[in-house]
């Protein structure tokens, strides 16, 4: 149960960074060299990346795998996301 919560805030986290950048999840996806289908799956919560893919979605939206890990983090302590 934890673990998908931590999924769904991963998810939650990189959609809102994708789109915070105007980035489609098409354009995106491409960009890290991923399937879309795969991050569809990321971003709603039904995947659990490797650390390899989220070193690689963190280099996509220009952030270390820690900085994304700590905005992860913060939007999932946040009520008003939930």
């Amino acid at each position: 149960m934890r673990e998908n919560l931590a999924q769904q805030s991963f998810g939650q986290c990189v959609r809102a960074l994708r789109q915070e950048q105007g980035l489609t999840q098409v354009v995106f996806s491409e960009k890290c060299g991923f399937y879309q289908t795969y991050l569809s799956r990321i971003e709603n919560g039904q995947a659990n990346p490797t650390l390899n893919a989220m070193e690689v979605i963190a280099a996509g939206l220009g952030l270390t795998v820690f900085e994304l890990f700590e905005r992860a983090c913060e939007q999932a302590q946040d009520p008003k996301v939930q």
